[in-house]
């Protein structure tokens, strides 16, 4: 298996209005999708022209068929040694669960898969939620309903294969526990909560998201960094 080359990353800067330059250590990397089109170097360039704040993730990563750049190519909007918003999490979910409140954007690195998310199925078609049809060669359908869902559009084999590069990467620079554990990974978890040391994904901290979704190329390559 090859090894991430820093060389081939895309730089797109964000502006220094949209993420915070100060170095923070980190101990949790989470993985997310855009469920926006598939060039993350168009997800860069919103982040820098929206007026939400300072709200990005380090990393994007396209899919395919996007103009200017190409499938898996990794985009880095800012050092994964700063941060910015990217979880969302309320007052209320950590006293709900007793636990005291954390910054948990700031000690963790944000990873930005360009991904629909879930589709719709209507008639032999599949539409996203702003109505445009995903090719059905694009999309699986899980076992079980994932959160009420059974169809998604598929994080692509170059995508898949971008992840596990920066996770083995990022693993061996931060000490990151890269273990795999479905649960912690898809369900609401007290280890994310309190920012302890792992790999998580938006569904970790949030009930209301799906991302990312349980892709069983991308559940396949998650275990393998378990298993050396």
């Amino acid at each position: 298996m090859k090894n991430l080359d820093l060389k081939l990353i895309k730089q797109v800067p964000l502006k220094a209005t949209e993420f915070y330059s100060e170095a923070i250590p980190k101990t949790q990397i989470v993985l997310h999708h855009t469920a926006g089109n598939a060039s993350g170097i168009a997800t860069v360039n919103d982040w820098n022209s929206d007026k939400r704040g300072r709200i990005a993730t380090c990393i994007t990563i396209s899919g395919k068929g996007a103009k200017g750049t190409f499938n898996g190519e990794i985009v880095q909007a800012f050092s994964s040694k700063a941060w910015a918003y990217h979880l969302g999490v309320k007052q209320e979910v950590f006293r709900a669960r007793k636990l005291p409140w954390k910054n948990l954007d700031a000690l963790s690195i944000g990873i930005e898969i360009c991904n629909w998310g879930a589709v719709d199925k209507v008639g032999d078609k599949f539409f996203n939620y702003v109505d445009k049809e995903v090719p059905a060669e694009d999309v699986y359908e899980v076992a079980e309903p994932f959160k009420g869902k059974k169809y998604f559009h598929k994080y692509t084999t170059a995508q898949i294969e971008s992840v596990r590069q920066l996770l083995v990467y990022w693993g061996e620079i931060y000490k990151i526990d890269l273990t795999y554990n479905y649960e912690k990974l898809f369900t609401v978890n007290n280890e994310a909560l309190t920012g302890k040391n792992g790999l998580y994904t938006h569904n970790s901290y949030r009930k209301d998201k799906t991302d990312i979704h349980p892709q069983p190329e991308m559940l396949e390559m998650l275990k393998s960094l378990t298993n050396g």
